[in-house]
């Protein structure tokens, strides 16, 4: 069975959303339909309507002049995202732990290889990317939709400053959270999976933060 391929405004929009998901565009950074066009290569049309799902999504707002640019975080905002980010993706990795098999363990293993080889290369997008990959490869076997939606619009909010967070860090590696859920999954051990999601969130939570106190 093929599958259909996605509309120009549903493309646009994923491209746009990769760009400020993966720090292409930075937090500050002001956004406009005709940047989107000459970056994307699209059209007027599509490009509108990625910037007002975008800006709908709250990854997009608009400045005191009225432009449109990616939200920088404040303090409190990293830490209203700390409280939601680990209440709601842990649970979702438990719940996806439940089910999930051998070889689907074996697949989030050759991704975070991925991630760990992107990192080595200092290649900032592409572990961003791979990063981003491990956890929605492991969410989706929760088929917590709900759950899914929510943690989405919160990784929107916190993905331009965790580029900022992996350049501080390419010289002193943190530990592994990824090894540690992966050795969980394959021992059956749900609650140690949560908890290694709940550590990994910290831990780029904490470096944002350093970051945010930096720049004050």
């Amino acid at each position: 069975m093929t599958t259909a391929p996605l509309p120009d405004h549903e493309i646009t929009y994923r491209k746009a959303r990769d760009l400020i998901l993966f720090g292409e565009l930075a937090p500050g950074e002001a956004v406009t339909i005709q940047g989107i066009v000459d970056r994307l290569g699209t059209g007027i049309t599509p490009a509108r309507e990625a910037i007002r799902r975008l800006t709908a999504e709250g990854a997009l707002r608009s400045s005191d002049n009225r432009r449109l640019m990616v939200p920088e975080l404040t303090m409190e905002q990293l830490q209203e995202l700390t409280y939601a980010r680990t209440g709601i993706e842990p649970q979702i990795a438990r719940l996806a732990a439940v089910g999930i098999t051998s070889a689907e363990i074996d697949a989030l293993e050759k991704i975070d290889a991925q991630v760990n080889a992107a990192l080595s290369a200092g290649n900032i997008h592409d572990y961003l990317r791979y990063n981003h990959v491990f956890h929605w490869t492991l969410y989706a076997h929760s088929e917590a939709e709900i759950l899914m939606a929510t943690a989405a619009a919160h990784w929107l909010r916190v993905g331009p400053s965790l580029r900022g967070m992996v350049k501080r860090n390419e010289t002193t590696p943190l530990p592994d959270m990824h090894e540690v859920a992966i050795a969980a999954l394959r021992d059956g051990d749900y609650e140690a999976v949560g908890e290694a999601i709940h550590n990994d969130i910290l831990q780029g939570h904490a470096n944002i933060a350093q970051g945010l106190e930096a720049a004050e």
